[in-house]
């Protein structure tokens, strides 16, 4: 018979404890040395805080230059053009013969003019013959009436046909009856009118700029405001004009509202159709500002980022930039005022990476 050993609990106690006193000071060494490792990869870098300033709200919008008025040079009826004497880009002056048309109506007007006068000088002789009789009791009232009657009969005929012939002169030859811009031409000499206008001029002195501003922004525009006008084709000037005109509705697609900016143009400089840029200031509001040196455009896109120190690690996080301002720029989301955001060794980093904070 085999006999078996057993030892006390006590015992058994002791013995085990001395092996977990090893095993404890084993892990509890590798967890010192992760940590000092952690500690030795982490990325000295610099830091900025992101600050909270007054802002002033100034937005830049695309702009399009139209004319303040448009005339729309027309023939009241079919008529063959003869000769266009103005282009499109030309400045005309109020007046200025613009379009001479074929005169061939002309003729049978004015004759229709002669005629009514010459029935109206029969007629009044007819009249005062009748008039005389009706003094030395050779005629009666009835005979006078009647011919007073065909007499304004007679006048009104001839009112008639000398206002068609003015209507049709008027319409052989076609003068500006503003300043402006020929805008458009749609015909050539030897054309037919038809429905569309022969010419379009615009007035140029004021001009109007025409804008889209964002719905969010609605309460914030009306008229009698400053305006800023930059053109492409005058990149060092800027044009001061006023808000005229403030949509009453909002696009439903676009989820903006039309305005119109209109400046004066003394010098006709800026013409219909150029493109710019107009800025609006809608005031001011309390915003998160940072430094320049933290904001990375992100590879590929339109999109910029920061890096955030939370808990000792960069953090990546997209931003929405607003204004420049000097060294700084505007943010509209991403980060909130008093966040750290690292502001030098960016290119070592990545999302999650471990940082530390040096002056």
């Amino acid at each position: 018979m085999k006999l078996t050993k057993v030892f006390p609990a006590a015992t058994t106690a002791w013995i085990l404890l001395p092996a977990l006193a090893l095993a404890a000071a084993a892990c509890g060494g590798k967890e010192s040395e992760t940590a000092a490792t952690e500690q030795d990869e982490a990325i000295n870098v610099k830091t900025a805080t992101v600050e909270e300033r007054d802002v002033a709200n100034i937005v830049t919008l695309t702009a399009s230059v139209e004319a303040d008025k448009i005339n729309n040079i027309s023939s009241n009826s079919p008529n063959r053009i003869k000769q266009i004497l103005v282009d499109e880009g030309m400045a005309v002056s109020k007046g200025q013969t613009l379009v001479v048309l074929d005169d061939v109506n002309t003729t049978s007007y004015q004759l229709q003019v002669d005629n009514a006068k010459a029935n109206l000088r029969n007629v009044e002789t007819d009249y005062n013959r009748a008039v005389e009789l009706l003094n030395i009791g050779g005629g009666t009232r009835q005979q006078v009436d009647m011919m007073e009657l065909q007499l304004v009969n007679a006048r009104n005929t001839l009112a008639s046909a000398e206002r068609a012939l003015r209507n049709v002169q008027e319409n052989t030859v076609l003068t500006a009856p503003v300043s402006g811009v020929v805008t458009a031409r749609n015909y050539d000499p030897g054309d037919m009118t038809a429905s569309l206008p022969i010419l379009t001029i615009g007035t140029v002195n004021p001009v109007k700029a025409v804008v889209n501003v964002n719905e969010s922004d609605f309460s914030k525009v009306h008229t009698g405001m400053p305006a800023i006008l930059t053109l492409q084709a005058y990149p060092d000037e800027e044009f001061t004009g006023k808000v005229t005109l403030v949509a009453p509705t909002v696009d439903a697609a676009s989820r903006t509202f039309g305005v119109e900016v209109t400046l004066p143009n003394p010098s006709g400089r800026i013409l219909p159709g150029m493109f710019g840029r107009i800025q609006l200031d809608l005031g001011s509001a309390r915003t998160a500002v940072v430094s320049d040196k933290a904001v990375e455009k992100q590879r590929g896109s339109g999109n910029y980022f920061v890096y955030v120190v939370k808990d000792g690690k960069a953090i990546w996080t997209q931003v929405e930039l607003g204004r420049r301002l000097g060294d700084s720029y505007q943010i509209l989301s991403g980060i909130e005022p008093g966040e750290q955001v690292v502001v030098s060794q960016k290119s070592k980093l990545n999302s999650g990476a471990p940082v530390k904070v040096v002056k």
